[in-house]
């Protein structure tokens, strides 16, 4: 179990991170854990070598609110969290659209439980739907 850990919603994120920032803490990292049915997604903060963690439970299929328009250095993990497992995060301040740590040809999602099943090519001359 974390110490120092707040849960937080969608709704209250952006706030919670914003009021940490003048009492000193500094963003650390995130880290994302997949649960099946939802992620738990933690902002890692750390005041006088003291961490302080919020955590998100974010179902899957909802979007993540980005925190790099608060703390630029985010937009680095919050890439790396959309590349791994599939997550989409609206208000990005760089979006390297799902390339940011994996190249042309990567599995999609990697680290998500249960990805769906690779499509497979269409055959040469096969009709396409729609």
């Amino acid at each position: 179990m974390l110490q120092n850990c707040k849960d937080v919603t969608r709704e209250n994120l952006l706030t919670e991170v914003a009021s940490r920032l003048p009492l000193g803490y500094r963003f650390v990292t995130m880290t994302c854990v997949d649960l099946g049915d939802a992620f738990d997604v933690l902002y890692h903060f750390d005041k006088n070598y003291e961490l302080s963690t919020l955590r998100l439970r974010l179902p899957k299929g909802e979007t993540l609110p980005s925190v790099s328009g608060l703390v630029f250095a985010a937009v680095l993990v919050e890439n790396e969290i959309k590349d791994l497992f599939g997550i989409a995060v609206t208000g990005l301040a760089i979006d390297y659209q799902g390339h940011f740590i994996l190249a042309d040809g990567a599995p999609t999602a990697p680290l998500l439980k249960n990805p769906p099943p690779p499509t497979a090519p269409a055959a040469e001359g096969a009709p396409k739907n729609g």
